[in-house]
């Protein structure tokens, strides 16, 4: 395994914990009730597939995902993913949209559930900034 590689996969198991942080935050599970949507997402190489369904209930599930079908992805680098999850993002790496404009990340598909429920879908996004090291 190149060094790239383990990066990507420790981003990975970091973002696994999504459901889990989810579950501690009242706040966005409240703001996300009305969100719906499949998205695959991203990390470096490695892809996900997330299930938002009604009531802020979210599935989780590593692919690949052949044949499978979603609304919109977001995908960035290793780097870009561990600078966005920094407790304290640098400027610029704070943002899904500061790192698109910096070449970092992708946002394609069908936007309009992204632009629907833009700040809990950017909030749900950052929430493995609450682990440790990051």
């Amino acid at each position: 395994m190149q060094a790239g590689d383990a990066d990507a996969e420790a981003l990975a198991r970091r973002f696994e914990a999504l459901p889990a942080l989810l579950t501690e935050d009242d706040d966005l599970r409240r703001r996300g009730m009305a969100f719906c949507t499949t998205c695959l997402i991203g990390i470096a190489a490695i892809p996900f597939l997330l299930t938002v369904a009604p009531g802020m209930r979210v599935h989780l599930a590593r692919g690949p995902h052949l044949m499978r079908s979603f609304d919109f992805s977001v995908r960035g680098t290793a780097a870009s993913w561990t600078r966005f999850w920094q407790a304290v993002p640098p400027p610029g790496w704070h943002d899904l949209f500061a790192l698109t404009k910096r070449g970092e990340m992708t946002i394609e598909g069908d936007l309009h559930p992204f632009m629907a429920h833009l700040q809990v879908m950017k909030d749900l996004l950052a929430l493995p900034r609450r682990r440790a090291g990051g």
